[in-house]
């Protein structure tokens, strides 16, 4: 489990090819290593990966083709860089919010706007993860717990002061780059609960308007 709370700024040294798969090797910048062992969970980019070999400024990690097909492992190189958190502790501060380290899917920079404080960047989400976006909600980006400010269908906007782009790889970002997303964990288990008893019956796995007009959410 994650905060969102990025703790360092990494770089892609290498990616093995294993097979259908790949062995990640990362150089974690200031990333404290002295306490992480084998078998741990490292989030890359948001992503939840489990070190198999590490020293004390990288760490070795396999992606599953599972994992490629499904987060923005696909487009990464030699040289990408990339957020870095720990899993938290029980006894750490919890800054942010409940992140998985499960990505829902892949979502691209519309637009990026600059103000004298703030950059505005717009992200275009999979329609399918649309109904989990809400104004002044919050979401996942590349691993970075992150508020949204607003919501026009599938895309979402967010302001991200100079701490953040300093701190993260957000500010690399340029319109069309490719950004892992993770939506509330609370909203997926909301749409769970909603379904009731009929959460054992497959074909009932969908929350439609139908289904809100028939159990009272509509009227």
């Amino acid at each position: 489990m994650f905060t969102g709370i990025i703790e360092a700024v990494g770089e892609i040294t290498a990616l093995d090819n294993l097979g259908q798969d790949i062995r990640l090797s990362v150089q974690t910048g200031k990333l404290d290593m002295s306490d992480v062992n084998l078998g741990d969970s490292i989030a890359t980019n948001g992503v939840c990966l489990t070190v198999v070999d590490k020293g004390d400024n990288y760490y070795k990690a396999d992606v599953s083709q599972e994992t490629i097909k499904h987060t923005g492992f696909a487009h990464y190189n030699r040289g990408s860089k990339v957020n870095l958190e720990k899993a938290m502790r029980p006894d750490s501060r919890f800054g942010g919010h409940i992140v998985s380290g499960h990505v829902d899917g892949v979502g691209t920079v519309e637009q990026i706007n600059e103000h004298s404080r703030y950059v505005e960047i717009w992200v275009k989400a999979p329609d399918s993860l649309a109904k989990y976006i809400a104004h002044k909600g919050s979401i996942t980006v590349d691993g970075v717990s992150l508020t949204v400010n607003e919501v026009k269908g599938a895309s979402f906007m967010l302001w991200l002061i100079p701490h953040t782009l300093k701190e993260t790889v957000i500010g690399h970002y340029k319109v069309g780059t490719q950004v892992n997303l993770e939506v509330d964990l609370i909203a997926r288990y909301l749409e769970r609960l909603m379904l009731g008893d009929k959460a054992a019956n497959p074909e009932s796995q969908v929350i439609s308007m139908r289904f809100l007009a028939e159990h009272g959410f509509l009227k």
